[in-house]
């Protein structure tokens, strides 16, 4: 009896193979600093490049591979990607005392990326083959392109939240797969939930989400220990989900208050004293719609003791929210202006390569781009053209909910019900947080939901009409488990 190819397999040998061409072998391709770099790097004992004294050498426009040692400072910014940085420092200094090679940083990502690839290929496509190749076949097209993989070779949190967005509905595909789910499975998939939670501040909501869904969880087995944990550890992913957003730094709560009022709501306002005395501030401050929190020549400065009176200690997200509550014109607008950056899914602005390589200052790599170059140049970038896309994915998603009762199956179509969910999120929570500042690059968790749905959307797709024509033709087909 011929072996059956294990596409799980295939695709993690084959995205063994992209990753060792994009990431490790010359030209080095990196991801260059915005300024968001050393928040992280103090804390694992790294600093910046000898060589990199300037600027200009060390933001914006070069990727560095090499970094130099430093001290240890505990304290600051907290995420769950301190856990990866500090990993790779410490083994990099096993590998060479010397100096910090980015690449050791990049490797651990790539093998939680191929860990995650497995996973989903394996427990997402279930018993179709088809659905299994196709799948395969789409997430290396989509996910390893340069656009996702570039990030690994940087000090940018959104490794982290690519990689854990996949694990976390990787693993709950796992756990629906089976009949008697094991402990450690569930606590692989509370532990994935977690680290996504805590890639990124904006990423605190998303837990939560996961924890109402892993409730579900609860009836995959019949007796009481297995509901205590459930309940038990989806508690404890909310209450590390609300901490990552109330641990925030202060200073970096101030960042992200200022953007999202001066380069949010009063960036293009019509009427920019009406909207500070909607939200209850002084006209005043109006000089300053249209800034952001790093310009230079902002009329009132970003520190300037004004604004800690008047603006600070005044206003939170939350009187942020009711304005756009009261105001849902003001944040359709918004969501135009995220729809519209929300198909970029690098940051172009930031070079790809080091300077030694001799090529102009923020020079790209295209290389495997396909898929990155696509969605910037051909996918529409409307509002109504996400919602179109949105009730299509969820009309394929309720329609299937309703033709099966099985309860393993529909937990699996509520899973990916919450990607969307997710990405809704994803949109505005940054518009909230952050205004209309480097949306870009703060809609990639955006990108990381439009390009799981578009999968499984097309992936089901193209399955069924293979199955029709085949079908047509003569051929049978057996029912899968396929849950897409």
């Amino acid at each position: 009896m011929r072996e059956r190819i294990r596409w799980d397999i295939v695709a993690v040998a084959a995205g063994a193979v992209i990753l060792a061409a994009l990431l490790f072998t010359k030209p080095f391709i990196g991801v260059a600093d915005n300024g968001d770099f050393q928040r992280i790097m103090v804390s694992v004992g790294l600093t910046y490049p000898e060589h990199a004294r300037t600027y200009e050498e060390r933001f914006f426009h070069y990727a560095h591979s090499q970094y130099s040692y430093g001290e240890f400072k505990a304290g600051g910014y907290w995420s769950s990607q301190l856990i990866f940085a500090m990993a790779a420092s410490l083994l990099g200094r096993i590998w060479n005392a010397g100096a910090f090679d980015i690449r050791v940083l990049g490797f651990l990502y790539a093998l939680t990326l191929l860990a995650a690839t497995w996973i989903v290929v394996r427990f997402g496509a279930g018993k179709s083959r088809l659905a299994a190749f196709l799948l395969a076949a789409a997430v290396l097209f989509v996910f390893y392109d340069i656009g996702y993989v570039a990030y690994f070779n940087s000090f940018f949190g959104e490794p982290v939240s690519l990689l854990f967005m996949l694990m976390t509905v990787g693993v709950a595909f796992w756990l629906t797969s089976r009949q008697e789910p094991s402990a450690w499975l569930l606590a692989a998939f509370f532990a994935s939930a977690i680290m996504l939670a805590c890639s990124k501040i904006q990423n605190a909501p998303v837990g939560v989400a996961f924890a109402l869904l892993a409730l579900r969880f609860a009836a995959l087995r019949d007796d009481r220990r297995w509901r205590r944990r459930v309940y038990t550890l989806c508690a404890v992913t909310v209450a590390v989900s609300i901490a990552m957003y109330v641990a925030a730094p202060k200073e970096l709560k101030h960042i992200n208050l200022y953007q999202t009022v001066f380069y949010g709501i009063l960036k293009d306002s019509p009427d920019p004293k009406r909207d500070l005395r909607d939200l209850g501030l002084s006209e005043e401050l109006a000089v300053n719609a249209g800034t952001n929190y790093f310009q230079t020549d902002a009329p009132i400065k970003q520190d300037d003791p004004l604004l800690e009176r008047e603006f600070y200690s005044k206003l939170s997200h939350k009187d942020v929210a009711v304005y756009y509550l009261t105001h849902p014109g003001r944040f359709i607008d918004k969501l135009e202006a995220g729809a519209k950056a929300g198909m970029t899914i690098r940051p172009y602005y930031l070079g790809n390569y080091e300077q030694a390589e001799g090529k102009p200052p923020g020079a790209l790599s295209y290389a495997y781009s396909a898929w990155s170059e696509f969605k910037a140049r051909h996918v529409p970038k409307s509002l109504g053209f996400l919602i179109a896309f949105y009730a299509l994915y969820y009309l394929i998603l309720l329609f299937l909910y309703m033709q099966r009762s099985d309860r393993r199956y529909r937990i699996g179509l509520e899973t990916l019900m919450l990607i969307g969910l997710v990405g809704i999120f994803s949109l505005c929570v940054p518009l909230l947080g952050d205004g209309e500042a480097d949306l870009g690059k703060h809609l990639f968790m955006f990108n990381v939901c439009f390009d799981m749905m578009a999968i499984a959307g097309a992936v089901w797709i193209v399955r069924n009409v293979v199955m029709l024509v085949t079908s047509r033709l003569g051929y049978s087909a057996r029912r899968s488990t396929y849950r897409f």
